[in-house]
Order: C-alpha cells, then structure tokens, then sequence
C-alpha cells in the first residue's frame, strides 16, 4: 500500500496518533495533501524553522503558535473546532519528545482527537516513540520509490532523445537505482547525463556507495572478480547460478542463500563477491559489528534498519562475512540480551522476506553459531569448503602465477595441507621479494598445520551434514586418527 493509502485507512480508522517514518518529509506531506484535497480534510504543517501553516488556507489565529512546539499542540483544538477532519503534521518532532510537558500535552490532544476529529501526525527519519506514547502511536513507514516511480523521474530527466536507455538497459538502470530516495534518484540521473549525456549505472553505483558509507551499516562491493578467477568449488558455483538464474515460472520461487562453513582462506568470502559480479548483481557486505549500539533498543533499531535498506536494494547479494563472531554469544552466559534479539530479527527476516536478496553467510567454527540458524528454509544449502584437491589448486597456481607474472615453468613447492589463500601468498612473495616459489614458500606457514586440530574437527563435523563445494552431493570426510588406525593395524596370524 502507498502512504496515502495507509493514512487514508488509518484516519477512517480514528487512529488520531500516527507516526510516519520518512526521510522524504516533502514528497511526504505532499501525498498526504492529495489525499486531504479528494476527501475534503483539513491539513496543517509544522516544522521549528517556518511554524504552523495550513495548507492552502489564509494566515489564521491559530498560526500564531510560531515555533513553539508545545503551543502548536496546544493550538490543535482550535483547528479541529470546525467542521470536518483535521491533520496536523509535525515535522521532526521527536526532537522535542524529552519535555515531560510536551509528552503529556501530546497524550492530552491524541485522546481528545477521537471525539474533534483532530489527528497528530509525526513525521521523522525514526522511530523514537516515548514509553508513555507507545500504545497511541500507528507506526506507517514511508517506502522508498519503487521501480515506476523511478522510471517516472527518468523520464522526468532524461528529455532528450538518446539520454534514457530502453530494453535491458533501462532494468539495469532501474536496479541500480533502487534503494535510493527521490531526492537521491533526481541527482543520480542528472550527474549521469552532466558527465556521460545519457543514464548510465555508473553515476547511481557511486551515489548509492556514498550512501551506504554515511550508514556506517552497510558497503557496496562492485569489483570485477569472477568465476574464472577462483579455482574450484565446481559445485557450489553451478548451484549459485543455476538459482540466480532460474527463469520466471506461474509461481515464482526466489532463492534464499547458502551458509558456506569451511577452513579459513578456502574462498568463500571471494565466491560471494564473485558471484554479484556474475550475475550482474551488487554485493552488499553487512558489518554486523556496527549494528551493535549503546542505547537500549538502538542495536535492534540499526538491524531492522540495515534489513530495510537491503530489501530496498533487491535484486542484489548480501554478504554477512564470518557471523559466528556476531551471532556465537547470543544466548550465552555474557549476553546481555542484545545478541538475542539481534539474532531473532535476523533470523525472521532470512525466513520471511520476500525481496530478491540472495544472502551468503560464511562461518569458520561452526561449534558458535546456534542450531536454529541453520534449520531448513532459512537457505536453500549449506557448502562446506575443504582444502583444494590437486586439481583444484593447479588452476590456482596457474592463475596466481599469471596474475603476478611469475615463471610459470618453474618448480613448485609442496603444497599439501595449503589452502587457496596461501598459494596466493606464497605467489605474491615470490613476486615482492623476487625469489622463486620454492623459496618464498618458507615464509608461508599453513592454517591446516597452525590449527590442525580446529580444522580436523570442523572436517569431521561436516562429513555427511554438509553439501560438497567441489562435487554434487554430500561432503564426506574421514577422520584422521581413523585412517592412523587402519594403517597401523597388524594383519592377524590367523
């Protein structure tokens, strides 16, 4: 439903309180003026720098209020004194909600509202509602635009013949700019056509990043990596695009993510920002250590917050890189609580949100993340990423030798127990310190030999519980000490 439609059905409703998160008051009170004009309703605007006006109304008594926030909500009963209803928008008003006076005038003029027909509308970026206020407020979020209205400001900009793109250029613009506010899209668009005489992605990217920055939530990765620069996980990249690119059927299915567990350096935070690269989709990386706040309630108001703008951003990849940090405490004897609800809004929305957001969730111990959030539904698999085959990490050294223009003839070190990071560094030393392989390779130590016992109990864990990377089906893994065991077995005399 659009705002105009919610606001239409709450004040036909009586609901005389309502709060309207927005960060476009403008577009705003525009709506809410087209609706009050088709049903004949009394709309008034207050904001601290310009006071009380009402819209399309000469200068009145009442507007003597100024910009004193208590005497504007003490003017109300003289608007709503005549006949009809009226709507009193106060912009930015939880600026003031700490006055003790303010909040009970505020409670005083909601309840009389039911009988004058007088209705307090807050509009502010958040949702800051006051303990005493909670049960008198309908909170109504302001959506950002939505595809046609952003191709109606497009087309808005781009007037001249050749500046707006059509077809498949004219989605990829559309996605590009999803998740941005009127205000940003207009700018967008018109530094496009300023710097390359027509629409073009680039100019949203770079604004849509900026936005994100000032979040402090949210970063948008837009490199080139693909496929065809990580060696292996045959499996896992077939899986990853055969979902992302199912074609659209009666009953749409959209995918929902995977949750990659494996040994540090085996690729699985390359794969996610490969694969947006691949399907021509943003990768948005998640800090979930900024979504902790403070103040009570602000880290669980920073998780909606993040999830919103996610959603907004769809179709796109979310990455949430190494959440067993994040998530591993929630529950335990440290936890305060707001791991806990953290945790429970997150695994709401992985369960329930209906976006084109195709979220990988990478973790190395997988002993700290708790049972519910791997359940079903929450993704569609789960890969566990092993040390390299020997194949595999052929196509790596190829590419990694390439990459920093090494010898490709010359021999290489012993590789068994390295994972993909490692053969990468051990490349990028033999090139910094112009040395061949073998000798750059002794300043190289393996996770599998610094960690062997977390790495052999985390294969062990996986064996038969998680789907290969590298091959259809199960994972499967035998224990170390079992294939000791076997080997140092003396065959029977008998």
């Amino acid at each position: 439903m659009t705002l105009s439609e919610r606001v239409s059905e709450s004040v036909r409703a009586c609901f005389t309180g309502l709060w309207i998160q927005s960060h476009e008051h403008q577009d705003a009170i525009a709506e809410m003026a087209a609706v009050c004009q088709q049903e004949s309703w009394r709309l008034a605007t207050w904001n601290i720098a310009s006071g009380l006006t009402v819209v399309g109304r000469q200068s009145t008594s009442v507007e003597e209020a100024g910009q004193d926030p208590l005497a504007v909500l003490r003017a109300l009963p003289a608007l709503a004194g005549q006949d009809g209803t009226t709507i009193l928008v106060l912009e930015n008003f939880h600026r003031f909600l700490a006055s003790p006076e303010v909040i009970q005038t505020l409670v005083r003029q909601i309840l009389a509202g039911k009988q004058s027909r007088g209705f307090v509308v807050i509009l502010a970026p958040i949702v800051a509602i006051p303990i005493e206020l909670e049960r008198l407020f309908v909170v109504i979020e302001h959506e950002l635009p939505g595809r046609d209205q952003l191709a109606e400001i497009a087309r808005g900009i781009a007037t001249e013949e050749g500046e707006l793109p059509t077809g498949p250029d004219l989605d990829h613009l559309l996605n590009a700019a999803a998740g941005l506010t009127r205000y940003e899209a207009e700018g967008a668009f018109a530094l496009a056509i300023a710097r390359q005489g027509r629409l073009e992605t680039e100019a949203l990217w770079q604004l849509k990043a900026q936005a994100l920055l000032k979040g402090g939530l949210l970063s948008l990765h837009r490199g080139r990596e693909s496929f065809a620069g990580l060696g292996g996980l045959d499996a896992l990249k077939a899986f990853c695009l055969r979902a992302l690119r199912r074609p659209a059927i009666s009953t749409p299915v959209r995918a929902r993510g995977i949750l990659l567990l494996g040994v540090p350096g085996t690729g699985k935070s390359a794969l996610a920002k490969s694969l947006g690269h691949e399907t021509q989709r943003p990768t948005l990386i998640l800090d979930v250590g900024a979504l902790m706040g403070s103040l009570v309630g602000q880290t669980e108001e920073r998780t909606r917050q993040a999830l919103r703008t996610v959603d907004a951003m769809a179709p796109a990849i979310l990455l949430i890189d190494e959440v067993e940090k994040a998530l591993g405490g929630s529950g335990g004897a440290n936890d305060s609580g707001v791991s806990t609800r953290m945790l429970g809004t997150l695994l709401t929305w992985l369960n329930d949100h209906e976006s084109d957001v195709f979220v990988v969730c990478t973790a190395n111990d997988v002993s700290r993340l708790p049972p519910e959030f791997s359940r079903a539904q929450r993704f569609d698999g789960i890969f566990f990423l092993d040390l390299p085959g020997r194949e595999q990490k052929d196509a790596i050294w190829r590419m990694a030798m390439a990459s920093y223009g090494l010898d490709a003839e010359q021999r290489q070190p012993d590789d068994s127990q390295w994972t993909g990071a490692e053969i990468q560094a051990c490349c990028r030393l033999a090139a910094l310190l112009d040395m061949p392989l073998v000798q750059a390779a002794q300043n190289v130590v393996p996770i599998a030999a610094t960690a062997a016992e977390s790495v052999e109990r985390l294969r062990t864990w996986a064996s038969g519980r998680c789907l290969s990377a590298d091959h259809p089906g199960l994972f499967r893994h035998e224990p170390a000490s079992a294939t000791r065991r076997s080997v140092s077995r003396k065959p029977s005399n008998n």
